[in-house]
């Protein structure tokens, strides 16, 4: 059976939309499948709820113009890709590495 990995900890995302590309950084507090923890970026920061089961991971950020939408891979222990959806630019795709 594989193990959930675990998110916990600072992590660099690099984001390409339509509209350009972006670099926020997260903090993710993983508890079992549960997922807490903030974002930091072009829209200031905000917190973030989602969920870690086995290596798929999906979080939303509340931010003041709307709900950022992520979902993707745990693609090793320091390393996940996926998309995302922004309110007002539309669909992104993203790649993340794990802070030392």
């Amino acid at each position: 059976m594989l193990l959930a990995a675990d998110v916990t900890g600072k992590w660099s995302f690099a984001v390409e939309t339509g509209a350009g590309s972006g670099t926020p950084s997260f903090t993710f507090v993983q508890k079992g499948t549960a997922l807490t923890g903030t974002y930091q970026g072009m829209v200031g920061e905000a917190p973030l709820k989602g969920k870690v089961e086995g290596d798929k991971i999906e979080f939303v950020v509340a931010t003041g113009s709307g709900e950022l939408r992520y979902s993707g891979t745990i693609t090793g222990a320091e390393t996940m890709a996926g998309k995302a959806d922004y309110p007002e630019i539309g669909a992104a795709t993203w790649t993340a590495k794990k802070e030392k």
